[in-house]
């Protein structure tokens, strides 16, 4: 495969990784705004958050994508359902403004989420399938790079959009986004139907496919460094634009720092990171990146516990996106390493549900310590998530990084 067309691949999954995160981060994340400009309550805005529950159940919407054929094209087909499924939701939630309609816009947001989770499934067996293992890094770095520039568009730019042109302008604008993205998958099915067959007497359903999975070399090492490494670092983001603000930092100066600036440098520490992987190899790589998360944060830590001021706080966030930046792109990495040719949607499935899981819970758990110990306690609680996560990695690193080095050179 030409470097022209791989990249060209790159840059596909990379805009539809775009496209379906905008759409969550606007209705979950952009709307509360605007939610509570017209008089929403912060109970009603809570419920609101229960629209993501479906990414939780997202190794059982990989079962039918993996074993119902849908022709030869398997996976392209299932992309193009699901992508009509999701241009009937923005039409329908588009067609008025329902800021006011609490029931309804509550189940179309709980419709696209699971439209937009059922369809991440397809897309990434799909990357697997066609990108060389060793593209698969790049991938994953992309992805995560996608899913910073994401938050800027969708908790930003598209309540801008709205503000402007009225409450269907995002809609449209995403549906543009979606039916450019889905078009050029025509050229991808001749192959997409290769490499799913299911052996004969093999056996199908949740449990031959998630014992086949722990079966893998590694892989079991590789789930618990899944459900650690990334939640606590994550949880640390969720909070900063309140924690900022209780530090005493302008509004919009908070969102500039954390919207603006925090969601680009993640973006290229997600592109630089996964070069770097290549370099270094995983098994120094998995170490490393948790030790710079675990930097980051005892930095934070001391920021705010010696109340040092706005630049410093500024420079410690910005170091705390860059080291998620670098730690997400490891994992979504990793995780493409991990999804077998042949078990493609539902190998992908089950780690993401594996990883959303964590990643819900921790941010949690951290609103309790905030609430009991204030913002040093949840930080320094945090961070020792960050160092156990560390001394796994440092445990972990041979056998996930040989594995990983196996599967580059066996490609």
């Amino acid at each position: 495969m030409t470097k022209t067309r791989l990249w060209g691949l790159q840059l596909l999954f990379g805009w539809m990784n775009l496209v379906l995160a905008v759409p969550s981060i606007y209705l979950m994340f952009g709307m509360p705004l605007v939610m509570r400009q017209h008089g929403w309550t912060g109970t009603e805005i809570g419920l609101f958050q229960l629209a993501a529950l479906p990414v939780i159940f997202k190794f059982t919407l990989a079962m039918p994508v993996q074993h119902v054929r849908l022709g030869g094209g398997h996976f392209v087909h299932w992309l193009w359902l699901l992508g009509l499924l999701l241009l009937a939701l923005y039409v329908g939630i588009g067609r008025q403004n329902l800021i006011e309609h609490r029931l309804p816009l509550f189940a179309l947001t709980f419709a696209i989420s699971i439209a937009t989770t059922w369809m991440d499934i397809p897309l990434n067996a799909l990357a697997v399938q066609w990108l060389p293992r060793v593209e698969q890094l790049r991938a994953g770095s992309i992805r995560s790079a996608a899913l910073f520039v994401g938050a800027v568009v969708g908790g930003g730019a598209m309540l801008i959009v709205q503000a402007r042109w009225g409450w269907q302008a995002p809609f449209v604008i995403m549906a543009m986004g979606l039916l450019v993205g889905c078009l050029p998958f025509a050229a991808l099915r001749d192959k997409a139907s290769l490499q799913t067959q299911t052996e004969p007497g093999e056996q199908l359903g949740f449990v031959a496919d998630w014992v086949s999975f722990f079966g893998q070399p590694g892989a079991k090492q590789w789930t618990w460094l899944l459900l650690t490494s990334f939640p606590f670092i994550g949880a640390v983001w969720l909070y900063l634009k309140p924690l900022m603000l209780d530090q005493g930092m302008p509004l919009e100066q908070v969102a500039w720092t954390v919207g603006i600036a925090g969601g680009v440098t993640g973006a290229l520490s997600s592109l630089i990171g996964g070069r770097l992987v290549r370099v270094l190899g995983a098994a120094r790589a998995i170490p490393a990146y948790l030790l710079a998360a675990l930097c980051a944060l005892v930095l934070l830590t001391v920021t705010v516990w010696a109340q040092l001021g706005p630049v410093w706080l500024t420079a410690s966030v910005l170091i705390v996106a860059a080291s998620m930046g670098a730690v997400s792109a490891l994992m979504f990495g990793l995780t493409m390493f991990f999804t077998r040719r042949q078990r493609n949607a539902s190998d992908y499935g089950l780690q993401s549900t594996l990883f959303t899981v964590t990643r819900i819970a921790v941010p949690v758990a951290a609103g309790v310590m905030l609430d009991r110990l204030g913002q040093v306690g949840m930080l320094t609680g945090l961070s020792f998530g960050v160092l156990c996560a560390f001394l796994l990695a440092w445990w972990v690193r041979h056998s996930v990084g040989t594995t990983a080095e196996a599967m580059l050179t066996a490609d």
